[in-house]
C-alpha cells in the first residue's frame, strides 16, 4: 500500500515537473519571436555580387613602346527586387579612364518595372539601348575590350568629346519581347528610351533630350538581327569662333549575331554625322576630323573544348572621318580558357594598321585574368 502510494505521488511530481518544464519552454519561445525582428521581403531579394579583370598588356608602337600590368576594373553589383520593380546599383573602379574618370564611382542605378515582358519600363542610369554589344558584360563580351567602333560611336570614349560614360545615360527607356511562335518564343525585341545625352552622373546641358531605338526579330532560335537609331545633341562645345554651342548627332547601327551552345557569332556596322571634339572630354570641336565617321567589326568564338576552351577571331575597323585615310584596322586572334564558371584566363594577339601613324603596322598582344564573386 505504501508503494503504491509512492508511485502515484512520484508520478504526480514528475507531471508538474514536466508541465512546468512545457511552461517555461513555451514562453521563453514566445519571448524570443517577439524580441525577433521581421526581416521585410525585399532586403531578403537583395543580391551582392561582382567581378573584376587584372590586364597585362604589351605594345610595340614605334616611339611609344608599353609594357605593363594593369587592374583593368573592378565592379561591386546589389540587385533587389520590391514586387513588380527590379532594381539595380553597380560601383566600379579602374585605373584607366572608365566612366567621366579615372576613379570609383556609381555606373547602374535604376529600376524597372517587369509586370509584363511585353511591357517593361526602366528609369535611372543604365545602358544606352544602342547596339548588341553595347550592354554586354565586360567579362562574357570574352575580348581585351569592345571594338574601337563601339567605343567611339556609343558612349564609351565617345568621338564627340563626351566624357567616357561606359555606353551609359540618364533617362527612361520602354522595352519588351512580342510575337510569340507555336513554342512561346517571342520573334520580336523593341526598346526606345530618352536620355540627358551627356552620359553618366552628368545632368543636361542644353535641355534637349537624345532619343534612341532598336528594333530586332529572332526568326529561329540563337539568331537576332536588328537596327538602332539615334537622335540627340551634346551641349557647351566650343566653335571656332569661341561661342559654345550644341553638337547634334545622328546615327544608326546594322547588327546580326548568332549566340548558342556556346558559339558566338556577331557583326555590327556604325555610321555616325554630328561634329566632335574628336578626343574624350575635350570640349573644342576638331574641324579637322569633319562630322562623319563609321566603322564595323566582325568576330567568332568557338568551342574547342565545351566549357572549357574557347578560341576566338575578330576583324574590326573604325574611321574617325569616314576616309581610309584615318582608319584604324585590326586583325585579332585568341583562346579563352574557364578554370571554373567564375574564373577564367583570356589571351590574345592583335595585329593593327593604324593609317594615322607614319609606320602604320605595329603589335599587341594582352592577357586578362577575370574573376567573379
Amino acid at each position: 500500500m505504501i508503494m503504491k502510494r509512492l508511485t502515484w505521488l512520484v508520478a504526480l511530481l514528475v507531471a508538474m515537473v514536466v508541465n512546468v518544464s512545457a511552461e517555461e519552454m513555451e514562453s521563453q519561445q514566445a519571448a524570443a519571436e517577439k524580441a525577433s525582428v521581421e526581416v521585410p521581403a525585399w532586403v531578403k531579394n537583395i543580391k551582392f555580387s561582382g567581378y573584376a579583370m587584372l590586364q597585362y598588356q604589351g605594345v610595340d608602337k614605334e616611339g611609344a613602346h608599353t609594357n605593363s600590368f594593369n587592374l583593368r576594373l573592378a565592379r561591386f553589383i546589389l540587385d533587389g527586387k520590391i514586387g513588380d520593380f527590379d532594381w539595380r546599383a553597380q560601383i566600379q573602379g579602374t585605373n584607366a579612364k572608365g566612366p567621366a574618370e579615372p576613379t570609383v564611382q556609381l555606373v547602374d542605378l535604376y529600376t524597372e518595372w517587369r509586370k509584363f515582358p511585353e511591357f517593361k519600363i526602366r528609369a535611372g542610369q543604365f545602358k544606352r539601348a544602342f547596339t548588341f554589344e553595347n550592354p554586354t558584360n565586360p567579362v562574357t563580351q570574352g575580348w581585351r575590350g569592345y571594338a574601337d567602333v563601339i567605343n567611339r560611336l556609343s558612349g564609351f570614349g565617345d568621338r564627340n568629346g563626351e566624357k567616357s560614360s561606359g555606353g551609359r545615360d540618364i533617362g527612361v527607356q520602354v522595352s519588351g519581347d512580342v510575337l510569340p511562335n507555336a513554342s512561346g518564343r517571342k520573334l520580336l525585341h523593341y526598346q526606345v528610351g530618352v536620355y540627358n545625352g551627356e552620359g553618366v552622373n552628368r545632368s543636361d546641358k542644353n535641355n534637349q533630350k537624345d532619343i534612341i531605338g532598336g528594333l530586332w526579330v529572332m526568326p529561329i532560335k540563337g539568331v537576332r538581327v536588328g537596327a538602332f537609331g539615334w537622335k540627340g545633341s551634346h551641349g557647351g562645345m566650343t566653335t571656332k569662333d569661341g561661342n559654345n554651342e550644341n553638337v547634334y548627332l545622328n546615327r544608326y547601327c546594322l547588327s546580326a549575331e548568332y549566340d548558342l551552345n556556346e558559339y558566338t557569332i556577331r557583326a555590327e556596322y556604325i555610321h555616325s554625322q554630328g561634329w566632335g571634339s574628336g578626343v574624350v572630354g575635350n570640349t573644342t570641336i576638331n574641324y579637322a576630323l569633319g562630322d562623319k565617321a563609321d566603322g564595323w567589326y566582325v568576330f567568332g568564338i568557338v568551342p574547342i573544348v565545351k566549357s572549357k576552351l574557347h578560341a576566338k577571331a575578330r576583324y574590326q575597323s573604325y574611321r574617325v572621318s569616314k576616309e581610309w585615310g584615318s582608319s584604324v584596322n585590326q586583325v585579332e586572334c585568341g583562346l579563352n580558357y574557364y578554370f571554373s564558371k567564375n574564373l577564367e584566363l583570356h589571351l590574345e594577339y592583335s595585329r593593327v594598321n593604324d593609317r594615322t601613324l607614319a609606320k602604320h603596322n605595329y603589335n599587341l598582344i594582352d592577357a586578362e585574368f577575370d574573376f567573379r564573386f
